[in-house]
């Protein structure tokens, strides 16, 4: 018997370097944030102009836009969400076992359930899958579009409110901008 390492085939071999090299792509252009949301709104207007040249694919561009929504909702939300924290706290205190004071108010940054690099991924690769989806005439469902568009907005709406809400009554904000920046001059 050999008892020699056998050497990989030529499909592992082809795999693992697709797979370094894919990863190569991603850390590269991890830094580059705003050239790379550029690209995904480019992209986004291809599917876009794609869906509007062609008067179908509405199911496609409905299911793509809920998704989005999702992702986004995500991204706006706690990674540790302050009410599920309350309603810990509240058991403790019932049983008896908080050791917490109302005093002991702790500084938390903000951490996103959903970080921008992976919703700047998840974004590309949902508009990318839908704009080849575009070119299937088995996903060209005929619906009434003005519908879905409306059920959208509603959708939209009533979710980006209860949203808000939660970020009023547990005072956080998910943004960078409107925050003090402090600089090495005015320390």
């Amino acid at each position: 018997m050999d008892s020699a390492p056998s050497e990989p085939n030529v499909f592992t071999k082809n795999y693992r370097r697709v797979k370094v090299t894919y990863q190569y792509y991603l850390d590269y252009v991890t830094p580059y944030m705003i050239q790379r949301w550029i690209g995904t709104y480019v992209l986004i207007a291809l599917l876009l102009i794609r869906i509007m040249v062609s008067e179908g694919w509405y199911i496609v561009c409905y299911t793509w836009a809920i998704y989005l929504l999702n992702m986004f909702l995500q991204f706006l939300t706690p990674k540790f969400d302050p009410s599920l924290e309350q309603e810990y706290e509240n058991e403790s205190i019932e049983e008896g076992t908080s050791r917490m004071d109302e005093n002991d108010e702790e500084f938390r940054p903000f951490i996103r359930r959903l970080p921008e690099f992976r919703f700047w991924f998840k974004a590309t690769l949902a508009t990318f899958i839908s704009l080849i989806c575009c070119f299937i005439p088995f996903f060209d469902i005929p619906v009434f579009w003005p519908i879905l568009v409306m059920y959208f907005i509603v959708l939209f709406a009533l979710t980006m409110r209860r949203q808000i809400q939660h970020m009023i009554k547990y005072k956080y904000v998910p943004f960078d901008f409107g925050k003090t920046k402090y600089s090495k001059n005015n320390a």
